[in-house]
């Protein structure tokens, strides 16, 4: 497999994923006190949205990808 056709594959995994899930979040662990030997922490759950759009395209660019390295053979 040349690297194109791996990077058009990678592209439309990624988009279709995008596209799927519309996002992700992750969990962060934040010092609230510290006060001597009294350590309190707490979890922060925040989210990173993606739009649909740049699944498409992705997805879109992986397609032409494709296509391009199916001519030229």
């Amino acid at each position: 497999m040349n690297p194109n056709a791996i990077l058009a594959v990678l592209l439309v995994s990624v988009g279709i994923a995008t596209i799927v899930y519309q996002g992700f979040t992750y969990t962060t662990r934040e010092k609230v006190v510290d006060i001597g030997s009294l350590h309190v922490m707490a979890d922060k759950t925040r989210s990173i949205p993606l739009p649909p759009v740049l699944g498409v395209f992705a997805v879109m660019g992986g397609v032409v990808l494709l296509a391009m390295g199916t001519r030229k053979s």
